[in-house]
């Protein structure tokens, strides 16, 4: 199983989480919200195997996007290869403070499009302009974490080269199995974005992916180790240009 977007750091007890997954073995991305919330999550977890903590600039908290905080991601960029949470919410919620997602997302792209990374993004309500936006700064394989955008643009955002993480509320939602069923086999990522979803009335932790990976067997009519292998190859491709790259360092 593999977690490609995971808010260890608000879960109740955090440290026990991580724990779980290195024990397990489960790779997990480990998303942030801000940069400060980054660093407080690297310094703890920096010697875990299966975990990456993920440096954010999640556009809900846009409000705190400070100098601060902007600076420290160009700082922090500088050593990571993973960024996440970081996009726009054009929904209800995040509409009031859209100049302001636009101005942060386009500093924190003109940041990371000089490696490969792994990027997991936001797009909520937004998902053709940080499509347009991945396009500007030619990023591709990025991921679009919990897609709940249009079923007509998921091919230009495969066309582009970009993945899609899916979790368990996804399959229990009639407008989420629709968007798994356009997602192309050798596009999909799985995720909980834990501690935010509930699996029969308890917090979703990553072993819950394993709902995930048995939808998608019965979707794609194969065993659940060949869509575990099939996700795991898709990571891997994402991945593997990061490993070259640390290795040309």
């Amino acid at each position: 199983m593999i977690d490609t977007h995971c808010h260890i750091d608000l879960y109740k007890s955090p440290y026990i989480i991580a724990n779980e997954n290195e024990k397990k073995g489960i790779p997990t991305i480990a998303v942030t919200n801000l940069p400060s919330h980054y660093a407080l999550g690297y310094s703890h977890l920096k010697e875990f195997k299966y975990i990456r903590v993920a440096l954010g600039l999640h556009p809900i908290y846009a409000d705190k996007h400070t100098p601060t905080e902007m600076n420290k991601f160009i700082e922090y960029a500088k050593t990571t290869s993973y960024i996440g949470e970081i996009g726009l919410d054009f929904s209800s919620e995040g509409i009031s403070t859209k100049t302001k997602q636009l101005q942060s997302l386009r500093h924190v792209l003109s940041h990371i499009s000089d490696r490969p990374r792994f990027i997991s993004l936001h797009s909520r309500r937004a998902e053709s302009t940080v499509l347009q936006m991945l396009k500007e700064f030619s990023i591709q394989q990025a991921v679009f974490h919990w897609y709940s955008g249009s079923l007509s643009l998921i091919k230009a955002i495969v066309e582009e080269g970009h993945y899609f993480s899916i979790n368990p509320a996804m399959i229990e939602s009639a407008n989420g199995c629709k968007i798994i069923a356009k997602i192309p086999r050798d596009r999909m990522l799985t995720e909980t974005d834990g501690p935010f979803i509930k699996v029969e009335g308890n917090v979703v932790t990553s072993r819950d992916i394993s709902l995930v990976l048995k939808y998608l067997s019965n979707f794609w009519e194969c065993s659940y180790e060949d869509a575990e292998l099939q996700v795991k190859n898709n990571f891997n491709k994402i991945i593997f240009p990061i490993q070259q790259y640390i290795k040309g360092i």
